[in-house]
């Protein structure tokens, strides 16, 4: 690449920006409160109503992180160009662009991407899965835990007692329900939970991750990867690989 005078380029959005820090807030926040509810006993918490209020604290920040993922998922096929799928998936070329970005690499190139370099694409391409399982497993599991929307009412309706009101029935309450319904509901729900806890785990490690990768990266080659995600701009001396893609 041919050295050139430090370049500014307008690369991430503002809708893009906005995702990037809801999802960042929110996933530390549902973080956060499914831990309180991991060690509920240990911190004292045992009420049937602190225990409830913890969930639904952790459902309702679950409907920002779903509902910012799903704009971001239509942003991908309507907004501007690097926040679409196409710069951010791996697609055509892609083993030959990694065997070349992995190569000079080793051999102390600076080789600079506008996007995501390409396995930076695997990265986020694996952290857009885990979220969608996230957000899936997680409206799952709002809906027979606490019988919250989407799924929430077929629900109660299903586990309701003959000439109950699915309306009545209570989280965490198992008055007004059929018990062999109620048993199998437990049933159905125990993987999707299991699936949440550990999808949870992995997005917290690909999480550090990032970070770690970001850093070095900064530290390494510049280009303003950090500020990038505030200001929008990224900042190269030489000619990023991806400038006319």
């Amino acid at each position: 690449m041919t050295a050139t005078a430090f370049k500014e380029y307008k690369v991430w959005g503002l809708p893009s920006r906005i995702f990037h820090w809801v999802n960042f807030l929110s996933v530390i926040c549902l973080v956060f409160f499914g831990i309180l509810m991991m060690y509920k006993k240990e911190l004292g918490i045992v009420s049937i109503e602190a225990k409830l209020a913890l969930k639904e604290v952790h459902v309702i920040i679950g409907y920002v992180f779903a509902t910012n993922l799903l704009l971001r998922i239509i942003w991908g096929f309507v907004g501007d160009k690097y926040a679409r799928w196409r710069y951010i998936l791996p697609g055509a070329g892609f083993i030959k662009n990694t065997r070349n970005y992995i190569r000079a690499n080793s051999t102390g190139e600076q080789q600079q991407y506008l996007g995501h370099t390409p396995t930076g694409r695997l990265a986020i391409t694996f952290i857009f899965i885990l979220l969608i399982v996230l957000m899936s497993s997680g409206l799952i599991r709002a809906g027979t835990d606490i019988y919250y929307p989407p799924f929430g009412g077929y629900v109660t309706e299903y586990i309701a007692a003959p000439d109950t009101n699915p309306e009545d029935i209570i989280p965490y309450n198992t008055a007004g329900t059929d018990a062999d319904k109620t048993k199998q509901l437990k049933s159905f729900k125990k993987p999707f939970g299991v699936v949440h806890s550990y999808a949870a785990y992995t997005l917290m490690f690909m999480i550090f991750l990032h970070v770690f990768f970001v850093i070095r990266a900064e530290v390494k080659q510049g280009g303003g990867l950090i500020t990038a995600m505030f200001t929008g701009k990224k900042i190269f001396r030489h000619k990023p690989v991806d400038l006319d893609e």
